[in-house]
């Protein structure tokens, strides 16, 4: 009678091979789970992103989706939401395979190019996408369509993650403190960046868009550059109108109001004895001087000083507390109802200064009363129901006016008789 032995060696190769197809097994399982959860994420394009999007082809080298107001606005802001996911990828450790953020640029032809980090966290609170050609060039689009940028300079706002609340939050406070960001780190990081674009693309191929405290800091980017004469196109979703210093400055103006009409109820000797002094002599040579300067004017307007030049775009809901106060009624003049998006705005729309050159364009959400994480929402941009109106508003005028007090001062020195430099 023969008995079988087994030896030991085989067995534990078999209890080896038995371990390596579990483990096989197990990580095929978790891999598959990661892509169902990826597939679901309510952040992934294809669950939040926009609907019945045009895809480029060779048609927008005839008629480019660009010149479309709605698609520009739709992708920029799908831009800025690629923003947070990269610095949501990066927290949460995401690979290249399963990153969210790229699925947010790559249908429109663009690639990131360059990440803006905060010293202070180490967060990503910015990119640089520029327009992919050999992406472009797969789907026979041969060249950039007319109307596309060839770099944009995205910006986040605040994002509510532990690791980067704390900076984000600091930020917030201080445009609420002083209206001010230019103490940041970021503010300075970019605004070296996109000056970098713009002198290697040409300011008229470069476009800055931010999202809440991202559309404080674009508006504050694009204007520093425009008062070095270098105008970049800027879209500002859900920018940050309220602050502490706004208020007081609120109040003054309005003290300064009820002061001036006190004094215009109190009679004036001085004011009646020098009314009589002022002759037809002195009309004449009011007058005459007056004519004297308009030629120097004149050449002086078409000698380099651009007014209007610059003209961000503000895109703003009326229930959303953050920016609301563009449109407040103290805040701003009549409404143009009626203009659409879409409609190319005439001279008088926005806010003008000097000859009718809009300074700004500012565009509101029609919309009922929504709650405010609805109306503070970037997807709100994106939405294919998004019905907006083109408004006026003083604030942003009066954020703008330091663009243009060269060229008022300068006009009042002309009509006080100072000489010109030539």
């Amino acid at each position: 009678m023969s008995r079988q032995i087994t030896s030991p060696v085989i067995k534990e190769e078999d209890e080896e091979t038995k371990e390596v197809v579990q483990e096989k097994e197990e990580g095929t399982k978790e891999v598959v789970q990661q892509k169902e959860e990826d597939a679901s994420h309510p952040y992934a394009f294809h669950v939040s992103g926009p609907r019945n999007l045009t895809n480029l082809n060779w048609r927008d080298l005839i008629s480019s989706s660009w010149k479309d107001a709605n698609y520009k606005r739709t992708v920029i802001a799908c831009f800025i939401q690629a923003v947070y996911l990269v610095e949501l990828d990066r927290q949460e450790k995401r690979s290249e395979e399963n990153a969210l953020a790229p699925k947010w640029w790559i249908p429109f032809k663009y690639k990131l190019t360059q990440t803006l980090i905060d010293e202070r966290d180490g967060s990503i609170f910015g990119a640089i996408l520029e327009w992919d050609r050999a992406a472009a060039m797969a789907d026979l689009v041969l060249m950039r369509p007319s109307g596309a940028p060839k770099a944009v300079l995205a910006l986040r706002g605040t994002l509510l993650k532990s690791p980067t609340m704390r900076r984000d939050i600091e930020d917030d406070l201080r445009f609420l403190a002083w209206e001010s960001l230019k103490g940041s780190v970021r503010f300075k990081v970019a605004l070296e960046v996109l000056k970098s674009v713009s002198d290697t693309y040409g300011s008229s191929n470069v476009c800055i868009a931010g999202h809440s405290l991202g559309a404080g800091f674009a508006l504050q980017v694009g204007k520093a550059l425009a008062k070095e004469g270098i105008y970049v196109e800027t879209h500002l979703f859900n920018p940050p109108s309220v602050s502490v210093a706004m208020s007081l400055r609120n109040i003054g103006e309005k003290a300064e109001l009820v002061w001036k009409r006190l004094r215009s109820m109190l009679p004036s000797s001085s004011s009646v004895e020098e009314g009589e002094g002022i002759g037809n002599g002195g009309e004449k040579s009011v007058s005459v001087g007056l004519k004297s300067w308009i030629p120097r004017l004149s050449s002086f307007k078409n000698g380099g000083f651009r007014v209007g030049k610059w003209v961000p775009h503000l895109y703003v809901n009326n229930s959303d507390y953050i920016c609301c106060s563009y449109t407040d009624p103290e805040s701003s003049e009549e409404k143009n109802d009626g203009d659409k998006e879409n409609v190319c705005p005439t001279n008088g729309h926005g806010y003008g200064h000097g000859q009718g050159e809009v300074a700004a364009k500012l565009f509101v959400v029609t919309k009922e009363k929504q709650k405010f994480h609805e109306a503070h929402a970037l997807e709100q941009w994106w939405s294919s129901d998004a019905q907006l109106q083109q408004a006026n508003s003083k604030l942003i005028s009066r954020q703008l006016k330091s663009l243009y007090t060269t060229t008022n001062s300068v006009s009042s020195q002309v009509m006080q008789g100072t000489t010109l430099p030539r």
